[in-house]
């Protein structure tokens, strides 16, 4: 998948998924499914998404529109804050490609077919708006793998700052997406909202890309379980409570903890539990306190991404969706989150232990689905006391996970 913060490389025309999309929950996935599955120019209105949402041709509409400099959309009402602007340039092909995929400007028939571009923003508004850092529940590299299992060939990650947040809303359609993104069809769910002071609508971006021949599709909110709006704030509650049931079922798959194995204490071994130390990227959103069953994933060898303009560098683990990837092993364990108060921790760690399981993983990264919250974290009396309680978590974990099986 391409990737880039630069709207000059950005592959053209396009198929635009717009939004924030942190989680790529179920709700994500159904703004995002229409630009994957509607891919030529050349379609007819007879063309349906999966959403119910008709797309019209605009294979005539010029093609070669001047681009103008990186602009930026605002998401938020609250004024600017006074902070440097934060210009990432992630360009180049990351992450799996999904099969059948191929980076071209035509199809199989030779006809011009657009790019299936999501286009979201970093930093995120919110972090932005606030000056304070957004814990994500997918930092970028899961992002990317999530976007290109799905089958989505491009991810633009337009730089949010202060002359993006300025744009009104006409502004943003016209220099965003019509000159630098050349847009042809646009998703978005039907609770949208952009340009300066969020004044502009799901409906006004409708209205407005009309007037320059772009369809826009209106992708309704969707809800889960008994009547549950799916969100990512509502996954974060879930998370934050220990409800891994409502979460992993608003997501529609397990929340993961991705990371590479680093050095630690130790302690695990001298108490026959030794554990694995994952360092998760400093976004990544923790889920409540406690000690999880968990499915693990190995994955040996990662790709970087790199920012030359910075010495910026995220890791790309590739093994948040197990299937994309052939050497990968599972394990299921037991994983604690949290600051180990029975050996007076001061920050939070992120622990696993392999369940009927040995090896060196250090360097390596793991992927851990989080499967069942099993406790809160407390504080032993003793080590002793410590070691029977995970040899109790273990056994708890083991019989949960096989009959999940």
């Amino acid at each position: 998948m391409w990737v880039t913060s630069s709207c000059t490389a950005v592959l053209t025309p396009t198929s635009v998924a717009l939004g924030n999309f942190d989680g790529l929950h179920l709700g994500h996935r159904q703004v995002v499914q229409p630009i994957i599955l509607n891919r030529s120019a050349g379609q007819n209105s007879a063309t349906v998404s999966e959403t119910g949402q008709n797309w019209r041709s605009n294979a005539g509409r010029d093609k070669n529109l001047d681009s103008e400099p990186p602009a930026t959309w605002e998401n938020d009402s609250a004024a600017p804050l006074d902070r440097a602007d934060k210009h990432h340039n992630f360009e180049g092909l990351i992450g799996p490609r999904a099969e059948g995929n191929s980076l071209s400007g035509r199809d199989d028939d030779g006809v011009d077919r657009l790019y299936s571009t999501v286009v979201t923003f970093d930093p995120h508004p919110q972090e932005f708006f606030t000056g304070q850092p957004k814990k994500l529940l997918t930092p970028l590299a899961e992002k990317v793998e999530l976007l290109a299992a799905m089958g989505v060939e491009q991810l633009v990650l337009l730089p949010f700052d202060r002359e993006l947040a300025a744009l009104t809303a006409c502004e943003f359609v016209e220099k965003i997406l019509v000159q630098q993104l050349q847009a042809s069809r646009i998703s978005v769910g039907v609770d949208f909202r952009f340009g300066r002071g969020r004044a502009g609508t799901a409906v006004d971006l409708q209205s407005i890309a009309s007037g320059y021949g772009i369809d826009v599709a209106l992708v309704p909110l969707h809800n889960c379980g008994e009547g549950d709006r799916i969100s990512s704030s509502a996954i974060r509650e879930g998370l934050a409570s220990g409800d891994l049931t409502r979460a992993n079922q608003l997501l529609g798959r397990p929340y993961s903890l991705v990371g590479t194995v680093v050095g630690g204490q130790r302690l695990g071994r001298t108490i026959g539990f030794p554990t694995a130390n994952i360092e998760l990227p400093p976004e990544k959103f923790l889920p409540r306190y406690g000690v999880y069953a968990v499915r693990v994933s190995l994955k040996h060898g990662w790709e970087k991404m790199k920012d030359e303009s910075s010495s910026y560098q995220r890791e790309n683990p590739k093994s948040v969706i197990p299937d994309t990837a052939s050497n990968l092993s599972f394990v299921n364990g037991v994983m604690n989150v949290g600051c180990r108060p029975t050996v007076d921790g001061l920050q939070p760690t992120v622990e696993v232990h392999l369940l009927d399981w040995s090896g060196d993983l250090y360097g390596q990264t793991l992927s851990a689905s989080l499967v069942e919250f099993l406790r809160p974290e407390q504080k032993f009396a003793s080590l002793d006391a410590l070691k029977t309680q995970i040899q109790a978590d273990c056994d708890i974990a083991r019989s949960l996970l096989t009959a999940k099986v």
